[in-house]
């Protein structure tokens, strides 16, 4: 049965079945929708959203639906307007609780029409419940509220600009909003109205402070260069990749940093260089993951990609997916507890971590590093900007 959540915040419950709406004793089997909600328990319901490749209502509308939708969209960002003006914060209310019931029918009738649309016409992905996982996790992450604040930033007052870009962050930005969809390979954006944790300046991560006692950051040593090994069925060196490349690859006769920038270089260039090509076959891995056309990961994301860009697209991608498999099993170790996963920066996951909760500190890095031994580090630190290595 086809239903729609009215409100997508967990704490606002009511849905809309065929023709009605039900904020208690709901009909049973209700098994697909558009998208993913706080308020839905059941792992067996199914998302429209994810077989789009995260597109818009109106980007999926059969052509049917279409001045239904517009019309209803309209109606809706007119009661968002209005609520602005009146300084009404959505996230602190319920909309069903501020907008006319029989618009709400009108408004979810057309998307159980575009929902069912989706089910009948549009693949399944084959990495649907990757995706599903993942989504779940950016949703705890987007009603997570930051910890913003100006205490000792006294370096950000300084200069004129960067005081107001401060003030700027601390007044209008309360959450991170992740998009699942922002990218082909997968790695995250966030999407406008979002605190912009992707893009921000390093200095200003100050400003972000944990809700609890520290943030916990772990972080892998060599992402990429790592999944590169993973993808060849090599065993992970149990040490700094970089001083390993200069060890086994070029024979102590390069610097670490030397070595690092000559490694990326070659990576996504198509030029040959030994000795790295000796030790990194470009060819017989692209033979595995890249049949000309597509690039299909290990996480069986598939993307289309011309014969330059395909390695960086496998790794890229894989990387992302790894980190989003690890975050999401972590979040599962804390559920229940008051630590919980504040972000996510590209291959580093950020824990607003609680005291109560530092006996998990090893099993989270071991479930981080995973059975493969991503070698990783983890830090700590009272804000963002100042996170210190911990000695596990």
């Amino acid at each position: 049965m086809y239903f729609q959540s009215i409100d997508d915040k967990s704490e606002c419950i009511g849905m809309y079945v065929d023709g009605k709406l039900y904020f208690d004793n709901f009909p049973e089997n209700l098994k697909r929708t558009w998208r993913y909600t706080g308020s839905i328990l059941d792992d067996e319901v199914e998302y429209a959203w994810l077989y789009t490749d995260g597109g818009t209502l109106a980007e999926c509308c059969p052509n049917g639906y279409v001045e239904e939708l517009q019309s209803t969209e309209q109606k809706l960002r007119a009661y968002i307007k209005t609520f602005k003006i009146a300084k009404v914060d959505l996230n602190d209310h319920c909309i069903f609780d501020l907008v006319p019931h029989d618009f709400l029918k009108r408004y979810c009738e057309v998307k159980n029409r575009i929902t069912e649309h989706v089910f009948e016409n549009y693949k399944k992905p084959a990495n649907y419940q990757h995706l599903c996982d993942v989504e779940k996790l950016l949703y705890k992450i987007r009603y997570n509220k930051l910890n913003l604040n100006t205490e000792d930033c006294r370096h950000l007052m300084l200069s004129s600009i960067d005081r107001t870009k401060a003030q700027e962050l601390v007044k209008n930005y309360s959450y991170i909003d992740y998009n699942l969809f922002g990218t082909a390979t997968g790695r995250l954006t966030t999407r406008p109205g979002s605190f912009p944790i992707l893009t921000v300046k390093k200095d200003f991560r100050k400003l972000l402070k944990p809700n609890n006692e520290l943030f916990v950051a772990l972080d892998y040593n060599g992402a990429e260069i790592r999944t590169f090994l993973d993808l060849c069925g090599y065993k992970q060196p149990a040490h700094d990749i970089h001083e390993w490349n200069v060890r086994n690859v070029y024979a102590n006769s390069l610097s670490r940093d030397e070595a690092k920038i000559e490694f990326f270089a070659w990576l996504y260039n198509s030029d040959e260089k030994e000795p790295l090509s000796e030790v990194y076959d470009k060819n017989t891995l692209l033979k595995e993951w890249y049949d000309g056309e597509y690039v299909t990961t290990p996480y069986k994301r598939k993307m289309y990609i011309d014969d330059r860009r395909a390695l960086n697209y496998l790794i890229q991608s894989t990387t992302a997916d790894r980190v989003f498999e690890k975050a999401v099993a972590i979040d599962k170790m804390l559920e229940g507890r008051k630590s919980f996963i504040s972000h996510l920066l590209h291959d580093e996951i950020v824990i607003d971590f609680h005291n109560d909760d530092r006996p998990l500190i090893k099993d989270i890095q071991k479930t981080f590093e995973g059975d493969d031994d991503y070698l990783s580090t983890i830090k700590a630190g009272k804000n963002y900007f100042e996170l210190k290595e911990l000695g596990i």
